[in-house]
């Protein structure tokens, strides 16, 4: 990480205040011109700026004030730091080997058959292609498309499973919910006008069922001895 000062004329505003370093010096330190750090001294710039201490901040020593104010030739230089924060490294497109492009289209395919919900964008940061060989694969329009056949990106080493899972998850927010498959309850506005036979009635029913039973086998009891007589 470059070593650079940090809030220039905020730092410019407290070396005017607070020392006898001259307008060039501290031009020259805060990357300003001249000019304005004039300005600053005059009040007519940063007026509303606070001044910040670089001393503080440990971007300046005490000493290499001193040697400044001693010294108008002398260019004041900025102090190391104590902790290097490393920069920040733009994520390169992803690379894809020699020996698996030519399975880059059969990974396409496989996405765009399994995974429709996927955009082009997602899929071309999986398999590392482009949005127009997406596209030609997705209308069959693909100069080898004949040939293709769906294979598991995962499987040929071209995208890790969680890469995978993390762009479908993303895909997916905001679609609705997929219907349930299988059976299910029915809710409650259709049962609430169902007409549901209480246990008592089932038991009234059964007794009633078993009078008529007996009955009959009365009947039959009866009339066996009168056909016996005749």
């Amino acid at each position: 990480m470059a070593n650079t000062l940090l809030m220039p004329k905020a730092t410019a505003v407290w070396l005017v205040d607070n020392t006898a370093l001259s307008f060039d010096q501290i031009a020259q330190f805060c990357k300003l011109h001249p000019l304005e750090v004039k300005a600053i001294a005059d009040g007519e710039a940063a007026q509303g700026i606070k001044g910040l201490d670089p001393v503080m901040t440990g971007q300046l020593s005490r000493e290499e004030i001193a040697k400044g104010e001693a010294d108008p030739e002398h260019k004041l230089k900025l102090s190391e730091p104590k902790v290097r924060v490393p920069e920040s490294k733009r994520r390169a497109p992803r690379y894809t080997p020699l020996s698996k492009r030519q399975d880059r289209p059969n990974a396409i395919l496989w996405l765009v058959k399994n995974h429709p919900e996927l955009k082009d964008a997602q899929v071309s940061r999986l398999v590392g292609t482009t949005k127009s060989t997406i596209e030609q694969i997705r209308n069959r329009t693909h100069w080898n498309a004949a040939n293709l056949t769906p294979m598991d990106p995962v499987t040929l080493g071209l995208c890790s499973q969680i890469d995978l899972d993390l762009e479908i998850q993303r895909a997916s927010r905001g679609q609705p919910a997929a219907a349930p498959v299988g059976d299910t309850l029915l809710p409650a506005s259709m049962t609430e006008g169902l007409d549901v036979r209480t246990d008592k009635a089932d038991r009234d029913e059964d007794e009633l069922d078993a009078d008529a039973v007996f009955a009959k086998l009365s009947s039959l009891k009866s009339t066996a001895p009168d056909e016996d007589e005749e």
